[in-house]
């Protein structure tokens, strides 16, 4: 008896708390849940969130760019961090598409330019209207939304943005996360200019299984030099910290946490009017990491009008976003004997079509 009125509390200390998050986060009238321009719903009661991250460094204080090593002079509205969770109906799985910054796209009324132009265009337009910054953050957003519908002929239900200074707190905030690493990474100012290059997120670490938060976590998403793939990496690394993120957010142990979580995100994150916090929470609560999937855009690198930039073909976007959310039917397996030959190609593909945790390997 006892037991079951510690755990009810527990329950209700849980919900109010996490209510009260959902309360105080700023939120926009956003643009969400039109559909591309001649084309049906695709993913039916299925839920696709944009999730950005962009570049505001308007709340941080002289201390914590110093700390942080970010400077003023670089920091801007460009949303450098763009991905879709696609979430079904059912909660039961999530898929992470990533949408690369670089890609080279049709933005509505401006032109091609690459995506992470779109969120700064808007917003800038609005400003020069004179917009105030919530009107200018609306018009960013919507223009994102609408130039990453047109991408992708997805239709963008809910929309979640985060400052560089939230995924800073909120890392913190949640104990840090495990990350391992396939080898030593050295992204510091001095390893930087030994290579002729310039900046450096300033990450440095030893290869294997480490515990990262706060400063260190901003280093390791942020680092995009001396990775093979470059940005491409650098998404990869994005979506390998989420999954791990998740995965100390759905243990039991970070219920008292919430309020310093609580406080991260009311200060850092705006959310569209209709994307209720506690009603997601409970759609995904059968979800595990181990059933979060990455994948990102096709894209190939390219010279556009002198700009090194990802281009990107529409129509093949859309049939590998199509194939992604809509997979065909397992194919049933001959009740034909195989050769041992046979059965073990036979294994192995049906070991490599089974979905993976992003983080279940090492990352580079």
């Amino acid at each position: 008896m006892i037991l079951s009125v510690g755990l009810l509390m527990l329950a209700g200390y849980y919900w109010y708390t996490f209510r009260t998050i959902n309360n105080g986060v700023p939120r926009r009238d956003l643009a969400v849940g039109a559909q591309p321009s001649g084309k049906s719903d695709i993913d039916g009661t299925d839920q696709n969130i944009l999730l950005v991250g962009n570049d505001d460094r308007t709340k941080m204080t002289d201390a914590e760019v110093r700390d942080l090593h970010v400077g003023r002079d670089g920091g801007s509205m460009a949303t450098d961090t763009m991905m879709i969770v696609h979430v079904p109906a059912n909660g039961s799985k999530a898929t992470i598409i990533s949408l690369p910054r670089d890609s080279w796209v049709d933005i509505p009324g401006n032109g091609q330019n690459r995506l992470n132009a779109a969120y700064v265009l808007g917003y800038n337009a609005s400003k020069n209207s004179g917009g105030n910054d919530a009107a200018a953050q609306t018009a960013g957003a919507d223009l994102l939304i609408k130039s990453i519908t047109n991408l992708t002929g997805l239709t963008i239900n809910h929309y979640i943005q985060v400052s560089l200074l939230g995924f800073y707190e909120i890392s913190k905030a949640i104990g840090g996360v495990t990350i391992n690493l396939c080898n030593n990474v050295n992204d510091t100012t001095a390893a930087n200019r030994a290579a002729g290059l310039d900046g450096g997120s300033g990450f440095k670490m030893t290869k294997g299984k480490h515990t990262i938060s706060g400063k260190t976590a901003l280093e390791f998403v942020r680092q995009r030099h001396f990775l093979s793939g470059g940005d491409l990496d650098r998404v990869r690394r994005q979506q390998y910290f989420l999954t791990s993120a998740f995965r100390k957010i759905a243990s039991a142990g970070l219920l008292f946490k919430l309020q310093a979580l609580g406080d991260a995100v009311k200060r850092n994150i705006v959310l569209d009017k209709g994307l209720d916090l506690v009603t997601l929470a409970k759609q995904m609560e059968n979800l595990q990491a181990n059933n979060i999937v990455g994948k990102t855009i096709p894209t190939t690198p390219q010279t556009i009008n002198g700009n090194a930039v990802l281009a990107v073909n529409k129509t093949q976007v859309q049939r590998f976003v199509d194939r992604l959310i809509n997979p065909p039917p397992p194919v049933k397996p001959s009740s034909t004997p195989k050769s041992s030959t046979s059965s073990k190609a036979s294994g192995a593909s049906t070991a490599s079509a089974t979905p993976k945790a992003i983080d279940a390997k090492c990352i580079n």
